[in-house]
């Protein structure tokens, strides 16, 4: 991913965030607000890094995927849906519909 895509959705990385640093925390995320010279100082005071290393552990990060619920596009979600295959047991399929489960005929509380 993107330092842009990280910034655009700054609160949407917050849970990553804080389990990759867990020295961080939302407080300290809402004054950085997506600011990534910031951010790169906040994990280098928080981790006690160089600013070089910190910026290292940084690029790391971003390597991994975007959250699904950051990018809302079809193809990014057709992509998480694969990549989800590695997850549905043998015999399943990630496209198929679960209205077997049974769960989409009852009604909630609220009566929809």
């Amino acid at each position: 991913m993107k330092w842009h895509h990280v910034a655009e959705n700054w609160p949407a990385f917050y849970e990553a965030i804080v389990d990759r640093w867990p020295g961080i925390d939302e407080a300290d995320l809402d004054e950085v607000d997506g600011d990534q010279r910031r951010f790169v100082r906040l994990v280098a005071e928080t981790e006690e890094l160089e600013v070089e290393e910190a910026r290292a552990e940084i690029r790391e990060w971003l390597i991994g995927e975007i959250p699904s619920d950051v990018v809302m596009d079809e193809a990014h979600d057709d992509r998480s849906i694969r990549n989800s295959a590695k997850y549905v047991g043998e015999g399943e399929d990630e496209y198929d519909d679960d209205a077997r489960f049974g769960d989409d005929d009852e009604v909630d509380e609220d009566g929809d």
